[in-house]
């Protein structure tokens, strides 16, 4: 579909695009956050504003703007593998591991059972059922504002989000490997061996490298954060050499740089590097995926979908919290808190479908076609407004009781 404004609107020069680009991200996620809404909301909505759907200006081959939003998408996945805390998730040790079960777990059964009621292949099932899975962190600042980080269920809650989502990029690997070459025992054994070799290596070999070469060059501070950069590249290629999906890897250097980045000057570079341009990218880039048009085409079983996606994550999630509250003794202001905070559909759940949307077979086919992906985007925007919300009103009670 062409956008509303013709081709030659932008002839050669690229700049007229750049600059409405950045025109976007400056303003939308302000505009939302004046609405009290995520910012990220904005940058998906600005994606559609500019992509082939709206105004034309985001091209589908623009090769450019693919590239800033692929550098984007791993550094997503490696903020991500950053705000989570492995020390914290060794020290709630089967807590942690029990509540991560549960909430990657049943989300994943009642996914792939919504994907067979819907006519699913198997394989899209289960990739379905793991985008479920996972969750992000995405109300991490007001844990922090009111100073619970450090109360138990939110402990035992960010450390389960390492369980789901490794275990939810290792289910996509696996998915995606099967979609794209088949299912051969041979080639999927040798696939899972290289992930068991490849996670552990590129986590303990980051972990123990990346203090050494930041210490080495602590007269060149500019040159830290490309260096962190640099280590996500590697990894991500790394990852793809051996038939691994990129973002894989960057959540992994995420995961093992975490204890020196978190503190000191390196993770301002890093904001400042990703999040003025490359991150707000990716999210326009998903944005411009959306075709408006298709939502008004939907049958009754593709919004059936829709409706069904969202639901299920918020039943699902909650159904864990309360199994593993329960079972580990905690108050209902602490399940209720775990629950919120397992809502948010955002960052590995937006990269594994976008992955899971470009990984194509032999016979043309995608892992997961259009419609799939719009009611996958529905669910980011709905969790990622909602969690925070739920989050607030929990926290305050759990800050109370302090």
């Amino acid at each position: 579909m062409t956008g509303i404004l013709p081709a030659e609107y932008f002839p050669l020069d690229p700049l007229p695009e750049f600059m409405l680009v950045i025109i976007i991200i400056l303003i939308m996620p302000r505009v939302m956050e004046r609405l009290k809404l995520p910012g990220l909301v904005g940058l998906i909505i600005g994606g559609l504003i500019l992509g082939p759907n709206g105004l034309g200006v985001i091209a589908e081959d623009s090769s450019v703007m693919h590239f800033l939003a692929d550098v984007g998408m791993l550094l997503v996945m490696f903020f991500a593998g950053l705000e989570i805390d492995i020390e914290k998730f060794v020290k709630t040790g089967h807590k942690s591991l029990a509540y991560g079960f549960a909430t990657f777990a049943i989300p994943l059964t009642a996914g792939l059972l919504l994907g067979r009621l819907f006519n699913f292949p198997w394989i899209t099932s289960v990739l379905v059922g793991s985008l479920l899975a996972s969750h992000t962190l995405l109300a991490l600042p007001l844990l922090i504002k009111h100073g619970i980080v450090r109360h138990e269920s939110i402990t035992v809650t960010i450390g389960a989000t390492v369980f789901t989502d490794v275990a939810a990029l290792v289910v996509l690997a696996v998915c995606v490997a099967i979609h794209t070459i088949g299912l051969s025992p041979s080639t999927l054994t040798i696939r899972l061996t290289g992930m068991i070799i490849y996670i552990p290596l590129i986590l303990i070999g980051t972990r123990r490298l990346a203090p050494w070469f930041l210490n080495k060059m602590h007269n060149r501070k500019n040159s830290h954060s490309l260096l962190i950069l640099l280590l996500v590249t590697i990894a991500a290629v790394a990852a793809e050499a051996i038939h691994l999906e990129g973002i894989v890897g960057a959540f992994v250097v995420g995961l093992a740089v975490g204890e020196v980045v978190r503190r000191g000057q390196i993770r301002h570079e890093l904001d400042t590097l990703g999040n003025t341009l490359f991150v707000p990218m990716f999210f326009l880039i998903v944005g411009s995926l959306i075709d408006p048009a298709s939502f008004l085409r939907l049958s009754s079983s593709g919004l059936g979908f829709m409706l069904a996606i969202v639901a299920t994550l918020l039943i699902t999630k909650f159904v864990a919290a309360l199994l593993a509250g329960r079972t580990l003794g905690y108050a209902r202001d602490d399940i209720l808190c775990m629950w919120s905070l397992s809502v948010p559909q955002v960052a590995a759940t937006m990269a594994a479908a976008l992955v899971a949307y470009e990984a194509i077979n032999s016979s043309g086919q995608r892992l997961i076609n259009e419609s799939t992906l719009d009611g996958i985007l529905v669910l980011v925007m709905v969790t990622s407004i909602l969690g925070p919300i739920l989050t607030q009103r929990y926290v305050k009670r759990l800050a109370a009781k302090k």
